[in-house]
């Protein structure tokens, strides 16, 4: 099996099939800092990363635009002070596919390398 962090995102399309529960037990165990959350009726990953003051959160909202842009799929970031958290979930099928869980695991490098 291929890290999600070392994949690529595919393109979605209306109809794109969403995650089976027998790929979310594969994949949440190389995220597992990660938390499924249901939110106005469609399931979520979720993860919040503490940093050192509001530059250093800045800078990782800005590297994880930079990754969503690189990636052509787009999360929700709420920067809160010294908090950053971020949500995956692909709009068009309205729920999960496994590109977020491979931007899940590009967030959590991105972590990394920031220093949290």
């Amino acid at each position: 099996m291929v890290a999600l962090g070392h994949e690529d995102c595919v393109t979605c399309r209306k109809g794109s099939p969403r995650v089976t529960e027998a790929e979310i037990a594969e994949c949440m165990p190389q995220i597992p800092q990660w938390a499924l959350l249901e939110r106005d009726g469609i399931t979520r990953l979720e993860r919040s990363y503490r940093f050192r003051d509001f530059a250093q959160a800045l800078a990782f909202t800005n590297a994880i635009g930079n990754l969503a842009e690189a990636e052509g799929h787009h999360p929700a970031i709420l920067t809160e002070y010294a908090l950053v958290t971020v949500s995956w979930w692909t709009y068009i099928i309205g729920g999960l596919h496994r590109n977020d869980f491979i931007m899940a695991a590009k967030t959590d490098e991105l972590a990394k390398d920031a220093g949290t």
